[in-house]
């Protein structure tokens, strides 16, 4: 008996009931089919006549082809929708003469790819085109995103979909955020897609689900590999801003010796100044120096990956930032618009800031005070002259920087320094210098005890005084402090060291300064504090917040992009903290930290700023920048398995540390829940080819300059991968917000924490000397930076300390359907959620704890950088999820 197939066709929802298995796959239809029987003589067999002629008979019957059954595929695309640019684009066309001619080309075209392999050409199924075109329509009273519906035909044998390919036919680009198939099939897209003609490359989009690459399904294996190719470029060319393609770079873009041999900067990255590497950009080379990258300008803006850029709300906050520092400027301006202008008082300083009062009474401001500053903490509590002692230690453990305290553990202090260019590496401190307030014990007693701290920025800065006093308006010293820490767990400072360079061997090049004893010691005590801050707030800003956070998580980034691809799981655990990074960073090498920018402008290094940088990043170590292994390296904290944490802190009521410890834990324990679920044991590490290729390459040229060090984690087992991404999480988040956050409120008040200072501490032989004797106080402020130049840092430190409205913190994931299939990974992501809306209220307990004197008392400013959450604005709290300002 024979048969023949007959196939029926038409478009069928591939996704209703009577085709799915269950709730997350698609299962092919089988063919309906109709057998014909033929009638066969039984009797007896056909002779070859017979079966000639059968055979002809046969093949006169019209056999209808085996064709496909075809479903419809219907999903829901989701666009953000700008109604000034849809204006524009249709008024555009509608002028367009030729618009009838080019309209079949226009609009958003795409395709279905499925997960599986099509057996007759061994690469992936696709679908048909499927055509957007809202060209036509204009939704006046649109929301931002706007969801419009396509439908998709495919095979019935089509598989599970498991990528989209789009293209943009349209003439502007266009920002994709999700795609949906019949409800649940998810592609969280959040990309940029440019048109045709700008990158004629179909742009791939994958389901939420994440693979391994091994695991990889057949038919999207070859498009994984494709993506990041695409993403990798072939490093020639200057990149523009549509491109999405990620290199590396050393920093040759920060000066412009075509303006002036005085704006030149030598290159970062390389043996001589090591240096983690950035974005390559490609633009061309200053005329001068061909090694040197000429600065970005209106022909060749400065590039950034068009999906790393800030989104339109992030970009919005930062303007209304810069209008509100211009706004707040313009008094001062025309009042003090001579740079030499006095400061008479502390009166002058302290009216550059609204009254305390009109920030809860008076919730309309007045003229005037439409000109002034919000109070900082440190002055809205308190407006004091000068830093006291107390608020001296405080803010070593709670305010901007609270990662350079360490534990003294050699007394005297020693340089690091080459001596026969530096002289003696001896420290001027002496036993007799602290021995008055060591409550009855010697030195040595107090080092064993764990009594004595330091900030030590002697090696910082000696190597850098000459050309930093060279200028008429910069003068700092190379400091050391001593700190003891009392009896109530608060830190006194006991001495201060003040170096120079070694220039004239008949006048001692250091000095030390002690707490006062009459009202002559008393000024020379705050000018010497002065200093010290000066110290600690170039210190922060260049090694502990640039260098530490914003530069040395570039590289990891560059890396995740170029070899995790979006499908990998650790990709999608890094995603949310690597938002905004490099489009901070590349701002900041535009305007912050290039020559003569706002680093150069307002802070005692000058020219020198970045060579700071890049002599510190050789004493940088990755496997020290854990919580845990820093305290410990800092000796403010000693291993201890009892201790919740494992480690028990020498200084009990540090709330950088106490806080920080809390999220450190938690993102432990969720980083560790997270790969112990992909990979089971080492060989599952050791398989993935793209986590491997992403660290080996973070390390061996995202910083080139010490890929030789030993001390570089290995990846070999879970363990090692839970401590390397558990590190990157900390930086990109809690650290950078206990460093970047808290800017305005402990660095807004100059006078307790001047970013430079311009005379340097007189002694008895000095002309200055009598004028210091006579107006203390006049020296003090002629000391400090202008009023001008306070308020131009006052806005950049506003700005900087903003969260804006489109923030993501700690906790916060918005991208769950990822893991739809995986409800361990929910849970894990839920419990950490949980944990740190527990971590806000443990530290809002802390900080009304008065036995806690570093964060609760009179006059103290709660403690609260490490807060998981905020509200938008200068708010001094709050933990985003990424380095994103």
């Amino acid at each position: 008996m024979a048969a023949t197939k007959i196939e029926t066709s038409g478009p069928k929802s591939l996704f209703s009931n009577e085709f799915l298995c269950n709730s997350t796959s698609l299962i092919s239809r089988k063919r309906r089919t109709v057998k014909v029987r033929m009638p066969m003589a039984a009797t007896a067999p056909f002779t070859a006549v017979q079966m000639e002629a059968k055979l002809i008979e046969l093949d006169s019957i019209k056999v209808i082809p085996e064709t496909p059954v075809q479903f419809a595929v219907s999903g829901q695309v989701k666009v953000e929708y700008d109604a000034m640019e849809q204006m524009k684009e249709l008024m555009f066309n509608w002028w367009d003469s030729s618009k009838t001619a080019v309209d079949a080309q226009r609009g958003v075209f795409l395709q279905l790819v499925s997960s599986d392999i099509d057996p007759r050409t061994g690469k992936a199924k696709v679908s048909k085109e499927a055509i957007l075109d809202w060209s036509r329509d204009l939704p006046i009273n649109a929301d931002k995103f706007v969801t419009h519906e396509v439908q998709f035909l495919v095979d019935g044998n089509f598989g599970v979909p498991g990528a989209i390919l789009v293209t943009n036919k349209n003439s502007k680009e266009l920002y994709l955020k999700s795609i949906t198939l019949e409800g649940f099939l998810h592609f969280d897209c959040q990309s940029w897609v440019q048109p045709e003609k700008l990158h004629p490359e179909k742009r791939i989009f994958f389901t939420n689900k994440a693979y391994l690459p091994n695991e990889t399904p057949m038919g999207l294996r070859e498009l994984r590999e494709k993506e990041l190719r695409e993403m990798r470029g072939n490093g020639e060319g200057v990149r523009v801003l549509s491109d999405r393609i990620y290199d590396y770079d050393v920093y040759n873009d920060l000066g412009n010796p075509d303006k002036g041999l005085e704006f030149a900067r030598p290159d970062l990255g390389g043996q001589r100044r090591p240096y983690p590497r950035r974005c390559r950009t490609g633009r061309p080379s200053t005329n001068l120096d061909p090694k040197s990258e000429s600065p970005a300008n209106e022909m060749i803006p400065m590039y950034v990956p068009r999906d790393e850029a800030f989104s339109d709300g992030k970009r919005r906050t930062v303007d209304a930032g810069s209008r509100k520092g211009m706004m707040k400027n313009l008094l001062p301006f025309f009042k003090h618009s001579i740079e030499g202008d006095p400061i008479n008082s502390f009166a002058d300083i302290n009216n550059l800031y609204k009254e305390s009062r009109n920030r809860s009474k008076f919730p309309v401001e007045s003229t005037v005070d439409a000109f002034k500053f919000d109070p900082p903490n440190i002055v809205s509590r308190e407006a004091l002259c000068c830093l006291r002692d107390d608020e001296f230690g405080r803010f070593t453990l709670t305010g901007m920087n609270p990662i350079s305290i360490e534990r003294l553990k050699v007394f005297p202090p020693v340089s690091k320094l080459d001596p026969s260019i530096y002289g003696p590496t001896q420290s001027a401190l002496r036993e007799e210098h602290l021995i008055s307030h060591l409550d009855g014990m010697s030195v040595q007693q107090a080092i064993e005890k764990k009594k004595l701290f330091t900030l030590d920025y002697h090696d910082v800065f000696l190597p850098f005084l000459s050309s930093i006093n060279a200028h008429p308006n910069r003068k700092a010293y190379a400091t050391r402090t001593i700190f003891l820490l009392t009896q109530f767990r608060t830190l006194k400072p006991i001495a201060i060291e003040l170096s120079l360079p070694s220039m004239n061997p008949f006048k001692p090049s250091k000095q030390v300064i002690t707490p006062p004893v009459d009202a002559t010691s008393n000024w020379q005590w705050q000018l010497a504090k002065a200093h010290v801050c000066s110290n600690d707030s170039g210190a922060h800003e260049l090694i502990q917040h640039w260098l530490r956070t914003h530069a040395c998580m570039e590289p990891f980034i560059i890396a995740a992009r170029r070899h995790l691809s979006v499908m990998h799981p650790i990709h999608k655990l890094l995603h949310p903290h690597m938002r905004y990074t490099m489009d901070i960073n590349a701002r900041a090498r535009e305007l912050l930290i290039n020559a003569d920018g706002i680093i150069e402008s307002f802070f005692s290094t000058k020219e020198c700023s970045m060579e700071i940088t890049s002599l510190a990043y050789k004493n940088w170590r990755f496997d020290m920048e854990s919580l845990p292994a820093d305290l410990i390296r800092r000796g403010i904290a000693e291993q201890d398995p009892t201790e919740p944490h494992g480690i028990k802190l020498l200084i009990e009521d540090y709330p950088y540390a106490n806080d920080g410890l809390l999220i450190w834990s938690a993102i432990e324990r969720l980083v560790k829940d997270y790969v112990n679920h992909y990979y089971p044991d080492s060989n599952s590490i050791r398989s993935d080819s793209e986590l491997n290729t992403w660290y080996y390459e973070s390390i061996n040229v995202g910083h080139a300059d010490l890929r030789h060090e030993t001390w570089w984690p290995k990846l070999s087992t879970p363990d090692d991968l839970v401590s390397i991404l558990a590190t990157l999480i900390w930086i990109s988040s809690a650290k950078h917000a206990a460093l970047n956050f808290g800017q305005y409120h402990y660095g807004g008040y100059v006078p307790v924490r001047p970013p430079y200072m311009r005379r340097l501490i007189p002694n008895e032989d000095d002309p200055e000397y009598s004028n210091f004797v006579s107006d203390p106080e006049g020296y003090f402020l002629s000391s400090l930076p202008s009023l001008k130049e306070m308020t131009s840092l006052l806005s950049v430190l506003d700005m900087l300390s903003t969260h804006s409205d489109d923030e993501e913190y700690l906790g916060d994931r918005k991208e769950l359907s990822t893991w739809r299939g995986n409800p361990e990974i929910i849970e894990a992501f839920y419990r950490f959620s949980m944990e740190m809306k527990a971590i806000e209220k443990e530290i809002d307990r802390r900080n009304s704890d008065p036995k806690l004197r570093n964060r609760c008392g009179a006059g103290v400013s709660p403690y609260q950088l490490l807060v998981p959450f905020s509200g938008p604005g200068v708010s001094c709290r709050g933990v985003p999820n990424s380095i994103s300002i």
